[in-house]
């Protein structure tokens, strides 16, 4: 016990005892710079140093450019231009099954498949587009059954509110 508490005292000691850096010319001799530390000051300023360096390396890479350099991040710019894209992929995509679909109309009518009277571009082209059926838009039972737990919950809660600010203004009329 008296060990421990002689290292401690031993060890704080150390570290605020001051001690001088000097600075000479190595020439002359002469003394350039001098300064008066403990061992508790350099570790507050070398632990304060890491900190500022930490928060400036952090703050440069978070709001310059340069995070693009490192892997993850993207470029906004990289981002827009792959929106434009997928949204130029998916009407080439729409056009395609279009075209495909009037090629396949006119090979019917060059194999004689179809008469010519019920050719008509307007009627293949509307053919060609997605149509979703009413009965897929529906809601199913769980999703029914889901809804309403979730609608319930939200009423409990701001019935909770409701009932708690009602309770505090009645305490606050009291006082």
């Amino acid at each position: 016990m008296i060990n421990k508490k002689l290292k401690q005292l031993k060890i704080r000691e150390n570290l605020f005892n001051k001690r001088r850096l000097i600075i000479l010319n190595e020439d002359t001799f002469e003394e350039t710079f001098s300064l008066k530390l403990t061992l508790m000051n350099v570790f507050i300023f070398a632990t304060l140093g890491a900190i500022i360096i930490t928060f400036v390396t952090t703050f440069i890479i978070a709001f310059t450019p340069l995070r693009e350099f490192i892997p993850g991040y993207s470029s906004s710019k990289l981002k827009k231009e792959a929106t434009e894209l997928a949204l130029k992929s998916d009407s080439l995509t729409v056009a395609l099954k279009k075209n495909e679909a009037y090629i396949l109309s006119i090979k019917k009518v060059l194999t004689g498949e179809l008469e010519y009277a019920k050719f008509n571009k307007d009627s293949i082209l509307a053919a060609a587009e997605f149509v979703v059926e009413p009965e897929k838009l529906k809601a199913s039972d769980e999703e029914l059954e889901l809804r309403d737990e979730i609608y319930q919950q939200e009423n409990d809660v701001q019935l909770n509110k409701a009932s708690s600010s009602k309770k505090g203004t009645t305490k606050k009329s009291k006082q």
